[in-house]
């Protein structure tokens, strides 16, 4: 069954705030977070019908989230045509001199998470999805989501303990 106008402006209302939360913690970036959620839920509308009424609406906007996201990341990498006409992946590790500017402390130690671990300790904590709900979204087993948030947390304590003790 489609969702009608009035239930989909309901979930925009009821999740909207989540969702940005976590497309912010994902990208790190207040703008670019900003047009994650609206492409998120423009996303929804278009594939309303496919919408499942016993799934959880969040762990259904998550999952368009991470796929938006997923799409960001992949525009942002640069690429190079070569002279057969075929697509190189042209990944370079520089430094975004920038990167300071649009972020806090606490994106700071998440970005020195493993992607696995980050992206499971946000739709656990930020996303506020069930453990079981990541383990179904990304595919993997409960407890590789359960020993994923508690090693990201343990890191997390780890990075901001050190933040402590050199500020002291």
């Amino acid at each position: 069954m489609a969702l009608t106008l009035g239930q989909f402006n309901e979930m925009v209302d009821q999740h909207g705030a989540v969702i940005y939360r976590t497309a912010y913690r994902l990208v790190g970036n207040a703008h670019e977070a900003e047009d994650m959620v609206q492409e998120t839920f423009r996303s929804a509308w278009r594939s309303r019908e496919r919408f499942e009424e016993g799934r959880g609406t969040r762990a259904w906007l998550i999952a368009i989230l991470r796929r938006r996201v997923a799409d960001f990341w992949r525009r942002s990498r640069p690429s190079v045509v070569s002279t057969t006409g075929t697509e190189i992946n042209a990944e370079y590790q520089a430094d975004d001199p920038f990167r300071d500017e649009f972020t806090d402390e606490m994106q700071k130690g998440l970005d020195s998470l493993p992607d696995s671990m980050r992206e499971a300790l946000l739709l656990v904590i930020v996303a506020e999805l069930t453990h079981q709900e990541v383990a179904d979204l990304l595919d993997v087993p409960l407890g590789t989501v359960l020993s994923r948030v508690s090693r990201a947390r343990n890191r997390l304590r780890k990075y901001f303990n050190q933040l402590a003790a050199e500020s002291t």
